[in-house]
């Protein structure tokens, strides 16, 4: 695969990996109730997670190239407007007041589990995460090379991203336990992060 393209896939990664989820908050908690190590285990947990995505993606995108190289065009006209809708979305969840970081943690099919599991289910039946494969990952394939390799390296640069960011945000909230939980410093991310989303969707909708 094309260092460009991955380099892209990246830029485009990123502000959705930003954006306050389930591995955030889960983070957030396992630091704040427990330490450091805690929030390590999450973010292993939540990488494995995003290859197990990575692997459902392969064979079901290679399976559809194979079927009809037009049908990826679909999926990445479908998903540059999903994008857009994720964008606009973001945007509006930060007129609302955020919920409190534990509310309703209880409920989740994961408690009960150490960290670890809590962050690889948390992420295997996130649909955030799965977009991420059905929407933003068919806009970097080529129809000209083998798509598993291509969604293989996609993946490892996800998982980077997602270690970078969740180990930084681990430290973060160890050094500074309550101004992380600040309602404004979730806003702002989130902002800056649907503005980015809104502006991925539109270009990949023009080219």
């Amino acid at each position: 695969m094309q260092g460009h393209q991955i380099l892209g896939f990246v830029a485009a990664v990123t502000p959705l990996t930003l954006i306050p989820g389930t591995s955030f908050t889960l983070v957030t908690q396992k630091v704040i109730a427990g330490s450091r190590r805690d929030g390590v285990l999450v973010t292993f947990g939540t990488t494995c997670g995003l290859l197990v995505h990575a692997t459902f993606a392969a064979v079901g995108l290679s399976a559809l190239v194979m079927a009809s190289a037009e049908a990826l065009t679909v999926v990445k006209i479908l998903g540059a407007g999903y994008l857009v809708w994720l964008g606009i979305a973001t945007w509006r969840s930060t007129r609302a007041a955020p919920a409190p970081a534990d509310r309703g943690h209880w409920r989740m099919p994961w408690t009960g589990l150490g960290g670890f599991g809590q962050g690889l289910w948390s992420n295997v039946l996130n649909p955030k995460a799965a977009s991420v494969y059905l929407t933003l990952v068919p806009q970097f394939l080529t129809t000209d090379r083998a798509v598993a390799p291509q969604i293989a390296a996609l993946s490892v640069a996800h998982v980077l991203v997602v270690l970078a960011w969740l180990l930084f945000w681990t430290s973060v909230v160890a050094a500074t336990r309550h101004a992380v939980e600040a309602p404004q410093f979730r806003r702002r991310i989130s902002r800056a992060s649907g503005t980015v989303l809104i502006g991925l969707g539109l270009r990949t909708a023009v080219e």
